[in-house]
């Protein structure tokens, strides 16, 4: 799926990333950066692959199109995984319920 300028905007805003740190982790310019979230500029396709790759490294996931549209949602790190895999098992052993 390719890349947007909203959805860039969006996945930046979820890594919590100024658009200096996206600039310097993708390799391109700030100004092109700007240019493109804001719908002035396509960048290229070169440029898109390497904004998504830096994305997606920070923990950034983009949805393909479907029946709502196209998306991006944070992935759960390593810690929250961790986290939810001790949490399912705090109700102890599972038993019989003949109800």
């Amino acid at each position: 799926m390719p890349i947007t300028g909203p959805l860039c905007r969006a996945a930046r805003a979820l890594v919590q990333w100024p658009r200096a740190q996206l600039a310097t982790e993708s390799g391109v310019k700030l100004k092109k950066l700007r240019a493109f979230e804001t719908g002035d500029v396509d960048p290229g396709d070169a440029a898109k692959a390497a904004l998504q790759r830096a994305l997606e490294t920070a923990g950034a996931v983009f949805l393909d199109e479907d029946d709502l549209g196209a998306g991006v949602r944070l992935r759960f790190t390593t810690r929250d995984v961790k986290q939810l895999r001790r949490m399912e098992g705090e109700g102890g052993a599972v038993g019989e319920d003949d109800v």
